[in-house]
């Protein structure tokens, strides 16, 4: 069976592009004609003269907020219109033209008459595996539309953990960075104008304008090499966590952190007990699900024992003894987890348990939220008091010289 490139107008005059298997060219506009494409060309595609189409990927990539609109648009128009339709009219009304491409390239797939999965196969950066596994077993199930809901309501709730993570750092990241440029500058443009006045007075400065004098000194001879040093620190840093064996080692350290430790935990285990239920109630094997769920997981302590709870499945035991042996999840996810086994609804226990630990997450940040700000202001208050006092003692002393 030969491979053609094909040209063809649809019932409503619009032109559609794209390849199909035939037997012969009388055989591959036969076989358009059923599916109501007119041919207008059909030529033979030569062994070697073109790339499979899988090889020819584009590099670009759909955003998660474009993948999110589009996988909600398209689990809409799906339940009311062919889906190859619906794919033509999302990609003709995205109005960026990266997207656009990367849609039009599913929409021919589809059009070449393979599997919505298949299709979005040809385009691994914008869908992953665990996006096309819920894709094709919404489409082995005849339940598409709801399947691509079923996504499309896990994108939008993993983006809003997403975006409250980012708040949460965003925000004590940038008073960090305020207070020290603040602080910075007084020790290197402020301090040395006021130290210049002390050099001649003939006696010891106190302890305090002392140690800010030295401070001050180093900083504005040495801000360079403190900030190479930083930068070199940093660029070593993530070297270092680019090898497995001390990523993993630093995962495990910041699990054991106080309260530090039970966050990143509890919201890794929300984002698995999440994603395994949505997979589930799509009718995914549950091996499969987690298989597919482990690369999700950013801590690698986390997603290894996500990887031993497979073992354990294939070797018989149930998803809630598997989480208990790992001894990484919270108890609370792994009680509900039992008890959605127990009670044959597994994928709503286990929603209900990431629920569970995102309100956790989300009544950690508004309280460290509430406690920080001050804290910063007081804590460069503070250091600002102690550069002010350290200037001042040396005045003090000489008006108790003078008055003496």
């Amino acid at each position: 069976m030969a491979e053609y490139r094909y040209a063809a107008l649809d019932p409503e005059g619009r032109e559609q592009r794209g390849r199909i298997a035939a037997d012969s060219g009388e055989a591959a506009r036969a076989a358009l004609m059923a599916r109501r494409l007119f041919a207008l060309k059909v030529e033979p595609i030569e062994a070697g003269s073109a790339a499979p189409r899988e090889a020819t990927a584009s590099g670009k990539r759909l955003k998660p907020a474009t993948l999110m609109l589009m996988t909600r648009q398209l689990a809409t128009l799906a339940s009311v219109v062919p889906l190859e339709e619906a794919l033509r009219t999302i990609a003709r009304q995205t109005e960026a033209e990266a997207p656009r491409a990367i849609l039009s390239r599913v929409h021919a797939g589809v059009a070449e008459g393979r599997r919505l999965a298949d299709a979005m196969a040809l385009e691994p950066r914008s869908f992953s595996a665990l996006y096309r596994a819920m894709v094709a077993a919404g489409e082995a199930s005849g339940s598409l539309p709801e399947a691509l809901e079923r996504v499309a309501a896990l994108l939008e709730r993993q983006a809003q953990v997403r975006g409250k993570l980012i708040s949460a750092l965003a925000y004590p990241a940038a008073l960090l960075v305020v207070a020290v440029l603040v602080l910075a500058s007084l020790m290197i443009f402020v301090v040395p104008q006021v130290v210049e006045q002390f050099e001649d007075i003939g006696q010891t400065l106190p302890l305090l304008t002392r140690i800010v004098i030295f401070i001050s000194d180093v900083l504005a001879a040495g801000w360079w090499l403190i900030l190479l040093l930083l930068v070199g620190g940093g660029l070593a840093f993530a070297r270092a966590m680019a090898d497995p064996v001390l990523r993993l080692r630093f995962d495990g350290w910041l699990l054991r952190l106080p309260v530090i430790g039970r966050l990143l935990r509890s919201l890794e285990a929300a984002r698995l007990a999440r994603t395994l239920s949505t997979m589930v109630a799509s009718g995914l094997p549950l091996i499969e699900g987690l298989a597919l769920t482990a690369p999700t997981i950013g801590n690698r302590v986390m997603r290894a024992a996500t990887t031993e709870m497979v073992v354990a499945i294939r070797e018989g035991a149930s998803l809630s003894v598997a989480m208990r042996r790992t001894g990484a999840f919270p108890p609370l996810l792994v009680a509900m987890a039992a008890g959605g086994e127990g009670s044959g609804r597994l994928d709503l226990m286990l929603a209900r348990g990431a629920d569970y630990l995102e309100r956790e997450f989300d009544s950690f940040t508004s309280t460290a939220l509430a406690l920080l700000e001050p804290g910063v202001i007081l804590l460069m208050g503070g250091m600002v008091a102690a550069i002010v006092l350290a200037i001042l003692l040396p005045l003090l002393q000489l008006d108790t010289l003078a008055a003496a």
